[in-house]
């Protein structure tokens, strides 16, 4: 017998949190309109938005969300390279420590950190609509937390 387990849209019940960086806020402000939208688009309630400084504080403000009883989360940022090797740090572990976070945890942490060379390319990332990468990332959250439910229940 095969098993197919799926996730769908429906976030009614998840409670789904958000950790943002306010380093480029102009862009991470556009994630997270993003983001909320189209969690409400998906039924989630309640949503908890937890705002860091910065992309390397995000994975620490995900596991905060994830111990407080989010059942699955977005991490926004935006990180864009400058002239050292400071850009190539910041991502690496921002990238890697919401990653673990998830693994460690078994609960979905969805992946909005922007990585760009020039700014222009993350105003590109996070204009209306579902191109929007918080918006992406939002959907994602909802997919994989709701299949992980469902594997539960199986």
């Amino acid at each position: 017998m095969t098993r197919f387990v799926e996730g769908d849209r429906d976030a009614s019940g998840l409670h789904v949190g958000i950790a943002v960086a306010s380093w480029n806020r102009a862009v991470t402000d556009r994630l997270l309109e993003g983001a909320l939208g189209r969690l409400a688009e998906l039924g989630a309630d309640p949503v908890t938005v937890l705002r860091v400084p910065g992309a390397l504080e995000l994975p620490l403000g995900a596991r905060s969300l994830v111990d407080g009883g989010c059942d699955a989360v977005v991490a926004i940022g935006t990180v864009v390279r400058g002239d050292t090797d400071h850009y190539d740090i910041v991502v690496r572990e921002s990238t890697a420590g919401v990653a673990r976070v998830s693994l460690d945890t078994g609960v979905p942490v969805a992946n909005a950190i922007l990585a760009v060379n020039e700014y222009a390319q993350a105003m590109e990332r996070a204009g209306e609509g579902p191109a929007n990468k918080g918006h992406e990332a939002a959907e994602a959250a909802i997919l994989m937390a709701v299949a992980l439910r469902r594997l539960g229940e199986g």
